[in-house]
């Protein structure tokens, strides 16, 4: 996600925008976070690099390191935990470089007959909690989602999210920490069980809201690699728009 807001608000919105993409990541999509929970006692390697389109963006190039495990050995209850080491180039906010995120869900049908997945958790909890420092880092975002998988559509997901009203802000410094999560995944069988293709959407004119998509190569059972594109919503704030790869190996 992004960058920061200026000076009260270009302070803001620059403080914003950085802190946006220097987001600690659960289980996701593209870019929001999914259902998706990791297995019990499972481990979870991500890397992820998003790389500006344009050199005149006023936030650079972020490098994410996360690592998530499972920690719920239940079947109808998930759960896993994670921390991220994040760097954009920025020295204020590469100097306390680490988030951390949780998320407890159920599977799909693990209700009841047909009953959807659900999620709920948080991501963004940064260790630079001071209210007085120009380089905040708790966007503390929590969310809840719900998705059902159809036949021949895919899987689509619904949710809602509500971040740090004092950091997710829009261009003009006013609250704006808040908005919907919707995705729409498959695994494109069709041409290879190993194709997975997705399009995600977190709402909001901050340094969050974005319009991702893309696709994902599985080259073994536990590697696979994410090709995508993110669209933000407010570039003021988020920076121009970042091509992703996003590297994930999984040791069960």
């Amino acid at each position: 996600m992004k960058n920061s807001m200026k000076t009260l608000i270009m302070a803001t919105a620059l403080t914003m925008a950085t802190t946006g993409i220097a987001m600690a990541t659960p289980s996701t999509q593209i870019w929001i976070p999914s259902t998706d929970v990791q297995g019990y006692k499972s481990l979870h390697l991500g890397i992820d690099n998003y790389t500006r389109t344009s050199n005149n963006s006023a936030v650079s190039h972020v490098y994410d390191l996360g690592l998530t495990a499972g920690v719920l050995p239940f079947e109808k209850l998930q759960g896993e935990v994670g921390i991220d080491y994040i760097t954009n180039g920025n020295n204020g906010y590469d100097s306390q470089p680490l988030y951390f995120n949780a998320k407890f869900g159920t599977p799909e049908g693990s209700l009841f007959e047909g009953s959807p997945a659900l999620a709920v958790g948080g991501y963004g909890f940064g260790t630079n909690r001071d209210h007085g420092s120009a380089y905040r880092t708790d966007q503390d975002v929590v969310y809840g989602l719900a998705a059902k998988t159809l036949p021949v559509v895919g899987r689509l997901s619904a949710g809602y999210y509500v971040g740090n009203d004092k950091l997710l802000l829009d261009v003009n410094g006013n609250k704006e920490n808040d908005g919907v999560l919707l995705s729409w995944d498959r695994t494109m069988s069709e041409i290879s069980d190993k194709l997975w293709v997705a399009v995600d959407y977190q709402g909001g004119d901050n340094a969050l809201g974005a319009l991702s998509f893309g696709a994902s190569w599985a080259f073994a059972k536990n590697v696979s690699v994410i090709f995508g594109y993110d669209i933000y919503n407010e570039k003021k704030l988020a920076g121009k728009n970042t091509f992703t790869t996003q590297l994930d190996i999984n040791f069960p």
